[in-house]
């Protein structure tokens, strides 16, 4: 029984230990309508992809928007050393889609990206 317990530990341990540092629930810069969010970075098969969560207003109350639940970012892959590149990011405030890469720094995460040679960026900081 004791060896099924020790088994079972290393089984979790190990799901930990891979973990992606990036997962987790980031607070965006506010867009150009003032509004920003919280999203949720988590592994999706091979890849990285984002989830738009509750989304406040520039006073911070939460606000009612259809864009909660949609995906932000999506096919995003490690690229080691904290970068992240590959994948695709939407900005709700544009309804546009980028070429994206993101620079991971402790509790700071880099987020950038380009269409037809239109870069743009933000920094966000983790929540959890």
């Amino acid at each position: 029984m004791k060896l099924m317990t020790l088994a079972a530990g290393f089984v979790l341990a190990a799901g930990a230990a891979f973990a992606d540092p990036v997962e987790g629930i980031w607070k965006t810069q506010p867009g150009d309508d003032g509004n920003y969010g919280l999203v949720t970075i988590s592994t999706c098969g091979a890849e990285l992809c984002g989830v738009l969560g509750q989304g406040y207003d520039a006073n911070g109350q939460k606000i009612a928007s259809p864009n909660i639940g949609k995906q932000m970012i999506w096919g995003m892959k490690s690229a080691g050393n904290g970068a992240y590149k590959g994948g695709k990011i939407w900005a709700p405030d544009r309804d546009k889609t980028y070429n994206s890469k993101m620079t991971l720094n402790g509790n700071q995460l880099k987020v950038e990206g380009c269409v037809l040679g239109i870069c743009r960026g933000q920094t966000w900081t983790r929540v959890k």
